[in-house]
């Protein structure tokens, strides 16, 4: 059983920063792609960024040049980097993980953007 867990998420003020950690039970490598996406009550799940097992990163147009997508391979742990944060991305953000065959979740982290 794939186990995905994040944290880091938190209240942080408008222009402030997070970085999320998400440590998988497993070799990230054997993951096609891992990423984050993030859900509100209003809204249906989202891509924020991705990243491939070849390095390629892929971003929400609404995160770029704001947030980064970023691995540690020994500790099997993938970072989203969130900075100048708006009361927009408020929402649970979730850590992905994709094979060929399946698609793994993590049980989600909050991340709340106010002052």
């Amino acid at each position: 059983q794939v186990q995905l867990v994040e944290s880091g998420g938190g209240l942080v003020q408008p222009g402030g920063s997070l970085r999320l950690s998400c440590a998988a039970s497993r070799n990230i490598f054997s993951f096609n792609a891992m990423g984050w996406y993030r859900q509100t009550p209003a809204k249906q799940r989202e891509l924020v960024a991705t990243l491939t097992i070849g390095g390629t990163t892929n971003y929400a147009d609404s995160v770029k040049g704001r947030f980064t997508i970023s691995r540690d391979n020994a500790k099997n742990t993938v970072y989203l980097q969130m900075n100048s944060l708006k009361p927009e991305d408020t929402a649970v953000y979730y850590c992905n993980g994709k094979t060929l065959r399946d698609n793994f979740w993590g049980q989600g982290t909050q991340v709340t953007v106010s002052s």
